[in-house]
């Protein structure tokens, strides 16, 4: 019988477990997929969904009930900076479990589990809402300047080459010296 049995146990004393399940989620906020067994995937799930659902409100407070869990800052800052904005119009689910069949070993169940709108292959690419309207920072318009001005001189060169075939063709090909490519040969490490 299985009476007041509400979670799986997973073999493991409680100090044990709850570490167990911290440095998982940790890692799963991380590297957005781990791979594991089934039993301890959907421990996992039901232990960072609410996390998740917690990071949507980036309050001082949401972010120390999350850390109390989670007990790593890069994961907790991964989750609110990164992962938040890209889930924030979706009302749950935010991970999936994808069977990927029996370890070699022990013939365990095994698993990817991963986060949903991470993942381009199942979203097709699409890009949520809040990240399509999120402002360009000055970073990233100097970046774009300098990728257009880069452009605009490779358009410049192109139209003085195709001017000069037009009055001779033969000096053309004459007059385009040969670029020696630069290597790493003979120069000390």
């Amino acid at each position: 019988m299985r009476h007041n049995k509400n979670y799986n146990h997973l073999g493991r004393q409680a100090g044990h477990r709850k570490a167990l399940m911290s440095n998982m989620a940790s890692s799963l906020i991380l590297h957005k997929r781990i791979e594991t067994t089934v039993a301890k995937a959907k421990a996992v799930q039901r232990f960072i969904e609410p996390l998740v659902t917690k990071s949507k409100e980036d309050t001082t407070h949401q972010r120390r009930v999350v850390f109390s869990y989670l007990k790593q800052k890069e994961a907790v800052t991964e989750l609110f900076r990164t992962i938040a904005p890209k889930i924030a119009e979706r009302p749950g689910g935010y991970t999936r479990i994808l069977k990927t069949g029996f370890r070699l070993g022990d013939a365990a169940d095994m698993c990817i589990i991963e986060f949903v709108d991470f993942n381009e292959a199942y979203t097709l690419g699409v890009v949520p809402a809040a990240e399509a309207a999120k402002p360009k920072t000055r970073r990233s318009r100097k970046s774009s300047a300098k990728n257009v001005d880069a452009v605009e001189d490779a358009t410049v060169v192109e139209t003085k080459a195709k001017s000069a075939p037009k009055a001779a063709p033969k000096a053309a090909k004459v007059a385009a010296p040969k670029v020696a490519k630069k290597t790493n040969v003979g120069k000390k490490m």
